[in-house]
């Protein structure tokens, strides 16, 4: 299994130098490879293939207007031609339904602003040094021995080092490696409970296990609590002048507050996945739109709750831990469904917390019910107990208000 491990690297003054000399190396040959293809469009001619592409480059490196571009390693450059096949590729692949998941856009050209990064693949005599303490150092060619902050070794040696330079100005390194998925056995004590979860904006999550116990993990709202800051920084941006050193410097703030509630949310999810699948068994989740919930109004609330990285998360370390997800299909009517008695009561608007059954007279929370259900349709659970009672009916009966513990949120252990 492919698997990328990433670092902060703490480059020299020069070494930086030489950093963004290689960044701008390879968005020009990206543009330019870029341009070419578009060109060749709009006149009707023959699309120019990945291999006239490195041609054209070999022979830029010996013009004038392009001898710069010798004066930095060839591989990352090649490299930046292989995105753009990638990125072509993909497009075309999205266009036609070959590739699956949301739609790709076409390759658009690269900002001197925006994140830069440079790939080296292992030909191009890339060696990684690991002595300890809590540094590491990658040897890059023409550009030196990059200190980075080495805060798990590696397992293997990488087939690619990827050098990134965010919006925000930090450097980072990223190893990509091929090791066997590691199953860590989890000791007999451990819970062998199932766990239904239904996501959503009030709360982020809402848990409920197959001995009846239930949870809410409150939704932070990462974004919407840095907004009027955001706002603040993007006011002071527009104010200043554009090629100034201050635009820079504002820029680069608007980028930080970003970077912020990027990494709050993602160390968050990150928790809260690593302890459902240490303590259940299985895990049940519910298939979501995400793409299609981002073109309602509640767009910027669907994004800033990070669904679809918390469910990637979840699958991701279940491999891991050996656990078990399930999956149920998107129209499952979860939230329609009584979850005592199984009778559809039809759709409900979002503003209806808490519903009666019409037809066994439950009084149901929303969330949890929904829940129950996502539980139940995942099959996780039996539909009757050793003693001939109703299981669902027990799960769905306690009291909304008093089994609601209070606000919890993930426990402070550290990510895998």
């Amino acid at each position: 299994m492919l698997k990328r491990y990433r670092y902060r690297a703490y480059p020299t003054g020069e070494q930086q130098h030489a950093l963004s000399q290689l960044f701008g190396c390879c968005r020009v040959v990206f543009n330019d490879a870029l341009a070419a293809r578009e060109s060749a469009r709009r006149a009707c001619r023959p699309i120019p293939s990945k291999g006239e592409l490195s041609a054209a480059l070999t022979a830029a490196k010996t013009t004038p207007e392009r001898a710069w571009l010798a004066e930095v390693s060839s591989v990352p450059l090649q490299q930046s031609l292989a995105d753009l096949h990638r990125a072509y590729a993909n497009f075309f692949d999205s266009r036609t339904g070959k590739r699956k998941g949301r739609k790709v856009g076409a390759p658009r050209f690269k900002k001197r602003t925006h994140r830069q990064s440079a790939r080296f693949t292992r030909n191009a005599g890339v060696g990684v040094l690991e002595p300890g303490g809590g540094s590491g150092f990658v040897r890059l060619p023409k550009i030196g021995r990059v200190r980075y902050e080495s805060s798990r070794p590696l397992p293997v040696d990488p087939s690619s080092v990827t050098v990134i330079r965010e919006a925000d100005g930090r450097h980072y390194v990223s190893f990509v490696v091929d090791e066997p998925v590691p199953v860590v056995v989890l000791p007999e004590s451990a819970s062998a409970r199932c766990a239904g979860i239904d996501v959503g904006l009030t709360d982020l999550a809402v848990i409920v296990y197959d001995d009846g116990t239930r949870e809410k993990i409150d939704n932070p709202r990462w974004l919407r609590s840095k907004e009027r800051g955001l706002a603040r920084a993007q006011r002071a941006y527009s104010r200043t002048m554009k090629g100034s050193r201050n635009r820079d410097k504002a820029r680069r703030r608007v980028a930080v507050t970003h970077r912020k509630v990027r990494e709050t949310r993602w160390d968050h999810h990150h928790k809260l996945a690593l302890r459902l699948v240490r303590e259940n068994q299985a895990v049940a989740l519910e298939g979501l739109s995400v793409a299609g919930l981002a073109r309602t109004r509640v767009a910027k609330s669907v994004h800033d709750a990070g669904w679809s990285t918390l469910t990637r998360l979840i699958v991701e370390k279940a491999a891991r831990y050996g656990a078990v997800v399930h999956t149920i299909g998107r129209w499952e009517p979860t939230s329609q469904v009584c979850a005592g008695c199984g009778v559809q009561d039809g759709k409900k608007p979002l503003d209806v917390r808490v519903w009666v059954c019409p037809s066994c007279g439950l009084v149901l929370d929303r969330d949890y019910n929904a829940a129950v259900n996502v539980l139940l349709a995942a099959g996780l659970v039996e539909r009757v107990n050793a003693c001939g009672g109703s299981v669902r009916r027990v799960l769905a009966c306690a009291d909304p208000v008093k089994q609601e513990p209070a606000e919890q949120t993930a426990p402070s252990g550290g990510a895998a």
